[in-house]
């Protein structure tokens, strides 16, 4: 007893004259550490009696918890010292501007289709989506394209070995809505779409966004006025717009659209009135309801609303 309570006496003279971390620190391990002080008076007890072990255990845990609170008390004032110590060695300009984060963009492709999403949705259409990965029944069949028709070979269609694709246009979305749904019905279909093609106004992946409106009456005087609402608010001013002849499998008549810019017309997008054999496939009755169809490249649209020259500045890691 009296030699735990003279090392008590020479820990706590040692830890209160200990005048920085690395000297209380030194304190520790020699009165704690595995050779310390109290760790030999503890390893020791073996050494008594049965009858004194049990007291002399107590009061050498009692001296080590002793010891470890008075090293977190004086680690605690040292500690608070010495950011006293560097605080008034420093000086803060409190005038001056905080550290800022800076804040990222969307991409304009995002802000795109996000902005033409919206237009759509105010006009009462849908957005609906459906997977990439495709049938030719649902991306080729289905949409009235022939056998025969070149967009269905290999140097134009990215194909699986099983015989599945990657889709060439949102188009089979909308079949597989109206497979499970009975017009009338409005809805676009965004997404990414796969073509081999590559140069500055291609790229083998891509965005559309196609839509497909079918009701009792609707007509091609509709589309029209559709499509030129969509783009002049999209744009954000006043164009003019012409629709030329074209041929699409799955609609008939099929027109291209051209914008006046500047001093000439840009194609901008495809459409035409749905072909009676696309409805017919999808078990709608084409006596009864008509509709039209639509798609755009949404490059092409950021494009021009941006001024982008080369499409590949787009995706790739170039300074504009």
């Amino acid at each position: 007893m009296d030699a735990v309570t003279e090392i008590i006496k020479q820990a706590q003279h040692a830890i209160n004259s200990a005048q920085d971390l690395q000297a209380l620190e030194n304190f520790r391990v020699q009165y704690l550490g595995k050779k310390g002080e109290i760790t030999a008076l503890l390893k020791n007890l073996g050494t008594l009696s049965a009858d004194e072990r049990p007291r002399a255990g107590q009061l050498i845990n009692d001296a080590k918890n002793l010891v470890e609170t008075e090293l977190q008390n004086r680690r605690t004032i040292l500690e608070t010292e010495q950011l006293n110590q560097e605080l008034a060695g420093e000086t803060i300009d409190v005038t001056l501007p905080g550290i800022q984060n800076k804040l990222g963009s969307l991409h304009p492709l995002t802000r795109s289709l996000q902005r033409l999403i919206k237009i759509f949705n105010s006009l009462g259409f849908q957005t609906i989506e459906g997977p990439e990965v495709e049938t030719e029944y649902y991306n080729f069949t289905a949409l009235n394209t022939p056998e025969h028709h070149p967009a269905r070979a290999m140097h134009d269609t990215f194909y699986f070995a099983d015989g599945r694709l990657l889709r060439s246009h949102t188009s089979p979305v909308q079949i597989h809505y109206m497979e499970n749904h009975q017009p009338p019905f409005r809805l676009i279909a965004p997404g990414r779409v796969y073509r081999r093609d590559s140069d500055m106004t291609h790229t083998p992946m891509f965005n559309q966004i196609e839509g497909l409106l079918l009701s009792k009456n609707s007509s091609f005087a509709d589309l029209k006025g559709l499509l030129h609402t969509v783009l002049e608010q999209f744009f954000e001013k006043e164009l003019t717009i012409r629709m030329r002849p074209s041929y699409f499998p799955f609609t008939e008549p099929s027109a291209e659209v051209d914008v006046a810019w500047g001093d000439k017309w840009l194609e901008i997008l495809g459409c035409g009135m749905v072909h009676p054999n696309v409805l017919q496939a999808c078990n709608i009755d084409s006596e009864k309801y008509t509709g039209f169809a639509f798609g755009m490249g949404l490059e092409r649209l950021v494009m021009l609303r941006y001024g982008i020259p080369d499409l590949r500045l787009l995706f790739e890691k170039v300074a504009i």
